[in-house]
């Protein structure tokens, strides 16, 4: 295992905030409290710059609001002089841990996500099935509440492991402990630095299941997680495993709901798509959402509260969700219903 010992003044440095602000601001221009940081830049580095070198940064308060989408959600949203020092972090810290992680985890890495996710649940399936001429069975989990139930002390002792350089450790556990859903819990939905620490959590998990279990088909997304074999029994052997894993070394709970075995010829619910053997359809709450979106998007149009551009870069957002499924007859709906000429 690789240590590295000296990460905080490639972190701090003035040259990287600099960096951190340009790769946060890029779709961010048009937000006031961004336009009032970028109003003295130069100063609001710096000073940044100073105040972590001398010790002296405490991490600011958190906006809270709700999102629904489609359940609801809260969000925690950071001061920009914390989201600008989150890039700086993520961009130092993320690849120390980024050649740790399998494969087939696809949450928040650049090159993966959501799609890539789906599609590897497919191919997988495919395999297993031997091309769907053998029967398949997918067990498919969820973590109770995960951001809220990260556990302090664990995560930063797995950071730890690797990085051995204290200032860097006292800048990262003032993140971590900058936010609480309860005692010592908890990681913000929103922050930049979240997406690193949830994958940095859970990979612990994906480490037990390939070289613990032995488990060859595993993929996950974030607290979402899929275990593909021809045998019903061995998935289900597997809850126990892994519910004493997540209870006793990372402080997690299996949602009790969410722990659903099903053959693929029944169609798995997974990451917004129900996958078959031969096709794939988006999930009937996503459609209905998406249409629910849509026509708050249209009712803005015709009051003008929004241009036609947006409108249709809506609509294309939506397409392009579409385009990962077979619903030609969706689309055409659509675009029926939604699109101006």
């Amino acid at each position: 295992m690789r240590i590295y010992k000296n990460i905080f003044e490639e972190i701090i440095s003035p040259e990287n905030l600099f960096s951190a602000w340009d790769s946060f601001k890029s779709d961010k221009r048009s937000k006031s409290d961004v336009q009032n940081f970028e109003w003295n830049l130069e100063q609001n580095i710096f000073q940044l710059h100073r105040d972590l070198k001398d010790k002296l940064y405490k991490h600011g308060p958190y906006a809270g609001f709700y999102i629904t989408d489609p359940k609801q959600r809260h969000i925690h949203k950071a001061t920009v002089r914390d989201r600008v020092l989150h890039h700086a972090v993520f961009s130092v810290v993320n690849p120390i841990f980024e050649p740790t992680f399998i494969p087939t985890s696809f949450s928040c890495r650049v090159g993966y996500g959501t799609h890539k996710g789906v599609e590897a649940l497919k191919n997988i399936t495919r395999k297993v099935s031997e091309n769907n001429t053998k029967q398949c069975f997918v067990l498919k989990c969820d973590v109770r509440k995960f951001f809220d139930s990260v556990n302090h002390e664990i995560l930063l002792s797995i950071i730890k492991k690797r990085i051995k350089d204290d200032d860097a450790v006292w800048l990262l556990n003032s993140i971590v402990r900058s936010y609480e859903s309860a005692p010592g819990k908890g990681i913000p939905i929103g922050n930049l630095t979240s997406q690193l620490f949830a994958n940095v959590y859970m990979n612990e998990l994906d480490q037990f299941v390939k070289h613990r279990l032995n488990i060859k088909h595993y993929v996950r997304y974030t607290d979402d997680f899929a275990i593909i074999s021809k045998n019903p029994e061995e998935l289900k052997s597997l809850l126990i495993p892994i519910s004493e894993f997540l209870e006793n070394e990372l402080a997690l709970t299996l949602h009790p709901n969410k722990s659903i075995l099903r053959s693929v010829c029944q169609g798995v619910d997974f990451l917004g798509y129900t996958t078959f053997p031969k096709y794939r359809l988006i999930r009937t709450k996503t459609k209905h959402r998406m249409f629910k979106k849509l026509e708050k998007r249209m009712k803005e149009y015709e009051s003008g509260d929004i241009t036609k551009l947006n409108l249709e870069q809506s609509i294309n957002s939506y397409l392009g969700v579409l385009s990962h499924a077979n619903t030609h007859r969706l689309r055409e709906k659509l675009l029926n219903r939604f699109w101006i000429s």
